[in-house]
């Protein structure tokens, strides 16, 4: 069995059955998920049930211990069918990973149980500087005060935690981040989320209205949140989000190679696939695939053996992603032509879903800027 992701004997059995589960419920569930813009349950109890969601969650708390060269395969397979659901996993994952770090063994054991967990660090206060959160968190005798006003949080309302930042209660810094039970009162969610792309990820701001947490849910020591951001989440997230536009691409892909294949002239019989141009625009989205994935690993290789140049490959990774995704997205479109924009083809939710990478924080044009600081040798948050 081929094993390019380089993964190790209980990670192969675990990708296996994440390929069983995008296989039966993913692939079955995918275009209504879109069509309705409803958050894929039966996805997410398809892979509790398969214990995916306790990947990252230790041992010793009775999870997998896998890291993120597991969760960015899995990632990949899981949105070649659906990238809603690819989208609910990298956020679980991310905040799971900081649950294990940091939490309390209650906390952990939670983890390790499949309960599903996601990060809310946006902020309509702050968009998409989310390591900057004007929520606050207030020390009083019987907990912690949490009030704030988030946007745009996956799985909102559907989750069992949230992994949640703001600014520290009493101590210097940016920010502090808490585990906050999905059903602490004085939570709200003001609106349902109705988007473009990704419109099964159950995305939606959240109110918090003197949400009171015990102390002991703090995550990490307070005022040093945007070490637990930088040291653990942003890794699994930036990678795992290069994981998602990847997998989108090999979905979109064959579909575009089904239709191209399939579909003739009815004058002479020809295929479209049959045409010249068709089959350069087809390699030039090959090309650009295998460069995605050969530099994916190559970053994931970065960040787990401690090379000089991991840091680098982490900011790199969201955008390299997430601006390949688009120009694969958009030639299947010119691939497809009209019959793209076809529901019944399916190229057309992969290409919306596209669109989403780029916008998501930190966006693209942040990305940027901090990849020309990283290589002229300015700090980058600076």
């Amino acid at each position: 069995m081929a094993n390019p992701w380089k993964l190790d004997t209980e990670a192969l059995d675990l990708l296996a059955a994440a390929d069983k589960v995008a296989a039966q419920s993913l692939t079955r569930h995918a275009a209504e998920v879109d069509r309705d813009g409803r958050f894929p349950q039966e996805n997410l109890d398809a892979l509790r049930e398969a214990g995916l969601l306790r990947l990252v969650a230790g041992k010793d708390a009775g999870g997998h211990g896998q890291g993120l060269r597991a969760a960015s395969a899995i990632a990949d397979r899981l949105a070649r069918e659906c990238p809603s659901t690819a989208m609910i996993w990298i956020m679980h994952v991310c905040a799971t990973a900081v649950l294990d770090r940091h939490g309390t063994p209650e906390l952990r054991r939670a983890a390790a149980d499949g309960k599903l967990a996601t990060l809310a660090f946006s902020e309509s206060g702050s968009r998409s500087h989310f390591w900057v959160p004007v929520s606050t968190a207030e020390r009083t005798s019987s907990g912690v005060k949490l009030n704030a006003s988030k946007q745009l949080i996956t799985s909102a309302g559907r989750c069992d935690l949230y992994v949640w930042s703001s600014r520290p209660a009493a101590a210097e810094g940016l920010s502090s981040i808490w585990a906050v039970p999905a059903n602490a009162p004085g939570l709200s969610i003001p609106r349902p989320f109705d988007g473009l792309g990704l419109r099964g990820n159950g995305s939606a701001p959240i109110a918090a209205k003197d949400v009171v947490i015990p102390a002991s849910n703090l995550l990490g020591e307070d005022g040093k949140g945007f070490d637990v951001m930088m040291g653990v989440v942003m890794p699994f997230f930036s990678l795992q989000n290069c994981a998602v536009s990847l997998g989108m691409c090999e979905g979109v892909f064959a579909r575009t190679i089904s239709h191209v294949t399939a579909t003739k002239y009815a004058y002479d019989g020809s295929r479209l696939c049959d045409l010249v141009q068709v089959r350069g625009h087809l390699a030039r989205m090959r090309v650009k695939l295998d460069l995605l994935r050969g530099f994916l690993q190559d970053a994931v290789d970065a960040v787990e053996g401690g090379r000089e140049d991991a840091m680098l490959r982490v900011l790199e990774a969201k955008v390299v992603g997430s601006e390949t995704s688009l120009e694969v997205h958009d030639l299947a479109m010119r691939v497809a032509g009209g019959a793209g924009f076809r529901k019944d083809v399916g190229i057309d939710r992969y290409f919306r879903d596209s669109r989403a990478a780029t916008v998501m924080a930190p966006v693209s044009d942040a990305l940027y800027e901090f990849i020309g600081k990283a290589v002229c040798g300015i700090p980058v948050f600076g």
